[in-house]
């Protein structure tokens, strides 16, 4: 039989990471649910806060036996392998679905938006049943959490902050956070920052770089890795800091931070409707076909998971 730390088990993390990815390239659908489902939610909280930065000093004596000895033992006890083997496979997932994604959203933007709208709009729904908005001071934080989505949603600012590396590394702090947030999607956050298309067309831009490398032209790789290099290392940062601010507001002030995610959703679907009345064009069956569907079947993939997953504790 496989030991507890052998490959089988170090495939079911991989692979349980993977549907943390697969699931948060999708707005609607967090990371941090799918972490719970798969009863790995406790494990990485617990990992992402053992992390103690003085392990680095470690790095020093890596040329000598005890040295490395206490190097591993270090990363050992604070879960490094499991965070390691979980994050390959959450960004193997996500660079395969963002792909899928992109196309999905330049070549079908009205349908595509459609089921986004349908996710955000359910997952308001799902989350509003765990809120409280009933005191004056969370009903002033609802009405500025909507305020400021519904702002920053506007389609006139659609492409005003630009994708620079300075808002990639904003974005990628921001999208990780919903990692260990269930309820919230990393990419409902990207879609509300504006940077959503642009960044799920990264993994691809990165494949073609690759490959056009191989032929000997190295400038479309050059290119795209400065952009997916900031991204990412927003994302290490945003784990460390966003994330802990996040659980931090949860722990001090738990119904007004979730207050202000939902109304953040409801706000925000100003982007999805603005694009689907945008993109739409046809007849009234082709209207009723090309939204109704997606959207119907948006809603009902939040509505199915929130059935079946309704007993777990966040």
């Amino acid at each position: 039989m496989d030991s507890p730390t052998g490959v089988r088990a170090w495939l079911t993390v991989y692979l349980k990471g993977a549907c943390m990815g697969a699931a948060d390239t999708v707005p609607g659908v967090s990371g941090g649910t799918i972490a719970v489902i798969v009863g790995i939610y406790e494990r990485l909280i617990t990992a992402l806060t053992s992390f103690e930065p003085s392990v680095v000093r470690e790095l020093l004596r890596i040329h000598t036996v005890e040295g490395r000895a206490t190097l591993t033992d270090e990363l050992v006890r604070m879960d490094v392998p499991f965070l390691c083997v979980l994050g390959a496979g959450v960004l193997s997932a996500a660079a395969t679905i963002a792909t899928v994604m992109h196309t999905a959203v330049v070549e079908y933007p009205a349908p595509t938006y459609a089921f986004f709208f349908g996710l955000i709009a359910a997952s308001a729904v799902v989350l509003y049943r765990h809120v409280d908005a009933r005191t004056p001071r969370r009903a002033v934080v609802g009405v500025v959490g909507f305020l400021l989505a519904f702002a920053v949603t506007d389609p006139a600012l659609n492409g005003a902050t630009g994708s620079s590396l300075p808002m990639l590394f904003v974005a990628g702090a921001i999208g990780i956070s919903a990692m260990v947030l269930p309820g919230i999607s990393g990419a409902f956050l990207l879609l509300v920052l504006g940077q959503y298309e642009y960044i799920s067309g990264l993994p691809r831009r990165a494949f073609e770089g690759v490959i056009a490398a191989v032929g000997g032209d190295t400038g479309p790789l050059l290119s795209t890795l400065p952009p997916l290099a900031v991204f990412l290392g927003g994302a290490v940062v945003g784990v460390f800091s966003v994330a802990y601010a996040v659980r931090a507001a949860l722990d001090r002030y738990r119904e007004a931070t979730l207050v202000f995610l939902v109304s953040l959703m409801l706000g925000a679907l100003r982007l999805p409707a603005t694009e689907v009345a945008t993109n739409v064009e046809g007849s009234a069956a082709t209207v009723a076909l090309v939204v109704l569907g997606p959207l119907v079947v948006g809603a009902g993939v939040v509505f199915v998971l929130d059935y079946y997953t309704d007993d777990l504790e966040y």
